[in-house]
C-alpha cells in the first residue's frame, strides 16, 4: 500500500519549498487556536503555537516522504498524548482540521494522491494517540488498583496515609472511577465520572450497576459481571455504551476490577471507565470510508463480499438469494468521447437510480468498480424475484440523463443467477453470476440473462477443449476421415474431400463443428490444418501408386486463418515434395466469405497455389456474399454449392422449383465460368439424378457415402462396394 501510493504522489514540491513551509505555519496558528482550550496543558499559548508548529512540519515532511510511511502519524499521536492535549475534543478536532485545511494550506487542495497520503496518516495518528492515551490510562488503573490493594493489606498505622494517597488519585485521575459495593450500590464516583455521566454524585448514588445497563450491550458483558461478583474472576475488560444525563450516548472502555476482604470474601467492585466516543466515531468514519465508493456512496465490493459471506454463514436449510451482476453498455464510449468527468457523473446518477428502484429489506446495491453494479437479493423465492429487480433496474435506466448539457441514453446488460443456499458457495455465486452478465452482452446487450446450467456446461467443455487442444495433436488424437466426390455421369470416384475428427478421450469422436471454431480462436487452425493437409497427401501418394489413372485427388479445406499464413505457399509446396503427390491431385477449398473477402497478399497465395497446379475450389458457394464481376477473375476450379440448396430436391416425387432454379442459375454461372461444380448434401437418388439433369459435374454426400476411414475409398476404387 505504502509503495503503491508513493509511485502516484507528484514530484515538483517537496516539504523544504517555502511555499509549503508559509503553509504549513498557516496551519499550524489554526491547529493551536481549534484545540487550545479543549485539554489542559501546561504550556504557554506560545509555547503551544511552537509544539503544534514542530508537530504540523513532521507530518508534512511524512506526507512527502519517499519511502512514504505512516509511522510519523503514530508519533504525532503520541506525542499529543505526552504534552497532555487528552481533552475529549482534542482529537476529533486535531482529525477534522487536518482533513479540511491541511491540503488546502499547502496549496494541494483536491489532489487525490496526496489526500490518499493525508487519510493514511490521520488513521496512524488517531491509533498512536489511542495507543498512548491507552498506556497512560492503564498505568493509572495499575496504580490505582496498587492503592487500593494497598488500602486492604497496609497495617492499621498505615491506613490513613493509604486512603489519602487513594483519595488523591481517585480525585485527579483523568478517567472515571466508580466504587460500588457487592450488591451493585453505587457508592462513590470521582469528578471525571460526574463529568462523563453528567450525573452528580448523590444521583448516582441512587442507582444500583444494573441501572445503567445498555439495551444493546453484548451479553458478555453482563455474564462476566456476574462471574465477577461471584468471586468466579478479579477484573475484566469491555467496550461498553452509557447514557448520559441529557440522553446522549457514551462509548467507553471499562475495566471492572473486584475488591476481596481479609478473608479472601468479595467486598467491593471498582470501575474505572475511558470515554472513547471520539475514538469510535472516527473509527466508525474509517470504516464507512472502507467500506463505501467514494464516488456513488454505494456499498462498495468489500462490504458487498462481507455481506454475502454473512449470507452464506447463517444461512438455515432451503433459504435462497439470488444476485444480478449489472455492467453498462457502451460506457467506455462515454469516457473516452466526453471525458472522465462527465463519465464519473453519470455512475453517479446510475447508482442513485439503482439505490431508489431497488429498495426494501433484504437487498443490497454495491458498485463492484468501474461501471460494474452488483444486487444481492436475500430470502428470495424463485428465479422470478430476481427477474423483476432486473426488469425494474432496466426500466429506470430507460430515461436519458442530463450531463453538461448532453443527453445521454444509458443501459445495461445483467447476469441473473438465483438458488438455494444449501450446495454452493458465495463464490460459485459470482462466478456464474459474472459468466451469466457475459451471456447478456453476447446476446445482444440491454437486457438480462438467467444462469443455465446446461449453457455453462457447455461453455466449460468448450474451455476444456481449446485447453487440451494443443496437446491432443502431440498426443495424436485427431484422425482424418475421407468421403468420396463423385461424378454423376458415371458413378465414378474422382476425388475425396478430407475431414478431420478429434478422438477426445474424455468427450468421444467430436466432428469438425465442435473444435474448427476454437481451433482458430487459439491460433491452432495452422498446425491442425498443416497436419491434416500433410495426411491426406500421404493418402493420395498411396491411392496413385495403387489405383494409377484411377486415383482420385484430394480435397483439403482451408480455414481463413490458413489461407493468411504467409507460408501457406512454402508449406504446400514442401508436403507435396515430401509425398511426391503431383499438384493436380491436391484441391484447396475455401468458403466462400472467406474467399470473397481475401485481401491482395493471401490472394497472391492463392493465385502462386494455382499455378503450381493446385487446383482451388469455393466451398458452400451460395450462402455468403458473392461479387460476380470479382469472381471471374480468382484463381479457381471448382464450386461446391450448399447442401442446404439440396433440400428442395431430395423429395420422391416433387423437387422445390425455387431451389431447383437457384441450382440451375448457379450451375449456368460456374459453366459460363469454365469452372466446375459439385453439388454437397446428396442423400437420395432422386435428387443425383435431378442434379444431373441441372449439369452438375459432381455430387458428394451420404447418398454415395459417409466420411470414413482410408480403407473405405479404397473399396470404392476397387468396386467393392
Amino acid at each position: 500500500m505504502t509503495e503503491r501510493v508513493d509511485q502516484r504522489v507528484r514530484e515538483d514540491r517537496s516539504p523544504l519549498d517555502p511555499a509549503v513551509l508559509a503553509g504549513a505555519e498557516v496551519f499550524a496558528r489554526s491547529w493551536a487556536t481549534a484545540v487550545i482550550g479543549s485539554s489542559y496543558v501546561p504550556m504557554t499559548r506560545a509555547e503551544v503555537a511552537q509544539h503544534l508548529q514542530d508537530l504540523t512540519e513532521l507530518l508534512v515532511a511524512a506526507l512527502f516522504a519517499k519511502p512514504f510511511r505512516t509511522a510519523p502519524g503514530h508519533e504525532i499521536g503520541s506525542r499529543l498524548v505526552d504534552a497532555h492535549f487528552t481533552g475529549t475534543d482534542t482529537l476529533g478536532r486535531t482529525v477534522q482540521l487536518l482533513g479540511d485545511d491541511l491540503l488546502a494550506d499547502l496549496g494541494f487542495p483536491g489532489d487525490e494522491r496526496l489526500t490518499s497520503r493525508l487519510a493514511a496518516l490521520q488513521g496512524a495518528l488517531a491509533a498512536g494517540y489511542a495507543r498512548a492515551l491507552r498506556e497512560r490510562t492503564l498505568a493509572e488503573q495499575e496504580a490505582i488498583r496498587a492503592a487500593v490493594l494497598d488500602a486492604r493489606d497496609q497495617a492499621e498505622s498505615m491506613l490513613r496515609a493509604s486512603e489519602a494517597r487513594f483519595r488523591a488519585m481517585f480525585t485527579e485521575a483523568a478517567i472515571g472511577i466508580g466504587i460500588a459495593d457487592i450488591d451493585g450500590r453505587i457508592l462513590d464516583v470521582n469528578q471525571a465520572l460526574q463529568d462523563m455521566l453528567g450525573f452528580s454524585v448523590d444521583e448516582m448514588r441512587q442507582y444500583n450497576v444494573r441501572d445503567l445497563m445498555h439495551p444493546e450491550d453484548a451479553g458478555s458483558v453482563w455474564r462476566l459481571y456476574d462471574q465477577l461478583i461471584a468471586g468466579e474472576c478479579d477484573h475484566y475488560r469491555a467496550e461498553k455504551r452509557f447514557h448520559r444525563a441529557d440522553g446522549e450516548q457514551v462509548w467507553t472502555h471499562l475495566t471492572l476490577s473486584l475488591v476481596r476482604d481479609d478473608h479472601g470474601e468479595p467486598q467491593y467492585q471498582v470501575a474505572m471507565i475511558e470515554d472513547v466516543t471520539d475514538r469510535h466515531l472516527l473509527q466508525n468514519r474509517l470504516r464507512y470510508q472502507a467500506l463505501h465508493d467514494p464516488l456513488t456512496g454505494l456499498p462498495n465490493r468489500a462490504l458487498f463480499l462481507e455481506r454475502l459471506g454473512r449470507v452464506f454463514n447463517n444461512r438455515a436449510k432451503h433459504v435462497r438469494a439470488g444476485l444480478c451482476y449489472l455492467d453498462l453498455d457502451g460506457f467506455k464510449v462515454i469516457n473516452d468521447s466526453l471525458g472522465h468527468d462527465t463519465g464519473d457523473q453519470l455512475l453517479v446518477e446510475v447508482g442513485r437510480r439503482l439505490d431508489q428502484s431497488v429498495s426494501g429489506e433484504g437487498k443490497l446495491v454495491a458498485r463492484m468498480g468501474g461501471d460494474e453494479f452488483v444486487i444481492l437479493v436475500e430470502g428470495s423465492s424463485g428465479e422470478q424475484d430476481i427477474v423483476e429487480v432486473a426488469d425494474r433496474v432496466l426500466t429506470a435506466l430507460e430515461a436519458p440523463i442530463r450531463i453538461a448539457g448532453h443527453e445521454l441514453s444509458v443501459s445495461a446488460s445483467i447476469g441473473i443467477v438465483e438458488r438455494q443456499l444449501s450446495g454452493t458457495t458465495s463464490a460459485d455465486l459470482m462466478r456464474d453470476a459474472d459468466i451469466t452478465l457475459y451471456w447478456a452482452k453476447a446476446d445482444g446487450k440491454a437486457r438480462w440473462a438467467l444462469y443455465d446450467p446446461e449453457r455453462n456446461a457447455r461453455e466449460v467443455a468448450r474451455f476444456t477443449l481449446s485447453a487440451t487442444m494443443p496437446r491432443a495433436l502431440e498426443r495424436g488424437e485427431f484422425y482424418v476421415e475421407y468421403q468420396p466426390l463423385v461424378r454423376l455421369e458415371d458413378s465414378t470416384v474422382t476425388g475425396v474431400e478430407a475431414l478431420v475428427r478429434w478422438q477426445h478421450p474424455e468427450f468421444g469422436r467430436l466432428a469438425p463443428d465442435r473444435f474448427i471454431e476454437l481451433a482458430e480462436e487459439t491460433g491452432l487452425i495452422v498446425p491442425l490444418g498443416r497436419w491434416v493437409l500433410r495426411k491426406a497427401c500421404e493418402e493420395a501418394r498411396r491411392w496413385l501408386e495403387e489405383f494409377g489413372d484411377s486415383a482420385p485427388f484430394v480435397s483439403v479445406n482451408l480455414a481463413v486463418r490458413q489461407s493468411r499464413d504467409p507460408e501457406l505457399v512454402r508449406d504446400v509446396k514442401q508436403i507435396l515434395d515430401e509425398c511426391s503427390l503431383p499438384p493436380h491431385h491436391l484441391q484447396l477449398e475455401l468458403t466462400e466469405s472467406a474467399i470473397m473477402g481475401t485481401a491482395d497478399e493471401p490472394l497472391e497465395a492463392l493465385r502462386a497455389l494455382c499455378d503450381m497446379g493446385v487446383r482451388i475450389a469455393i466451398d458452400d458457394f451460395g450462402t455468403g456474399y458473392s461479387n460476380l464481376a470479382y469472381l471471374k477473375h480468382l484463381p479457381v476450379h471448382e464450386l461446391k454449392i450448399a447442401g442446404s440448396f439440396m433440400e428442395g430436391l431430395r423429395a420422391e416425387n416433387e423437387e422445390d422449383p425455387v431451389d431447383s432454379q437457384i441450382v440451375a442459375t448457379l450451375v449456368q454461372l460456374a459453366h459460363a465460368l469454365s469452372l466446375g461444380v459439385t453439388a454437397e448434401g446428396v442423400e437420395t437418388p432422386a435428387q443425383a439424378a435431378r442434379l444431373l439433369r441441372l449439369g452438375c459435374d459432381t455430387g458428394q454426400g451420404w447418398f454415395f457415402a459417409r466420411p470414413g476411414p482410408p480403407e473405405n475409398i479404397d473399396s470404392l476404387l476397387r468396386g467393392d462396394l
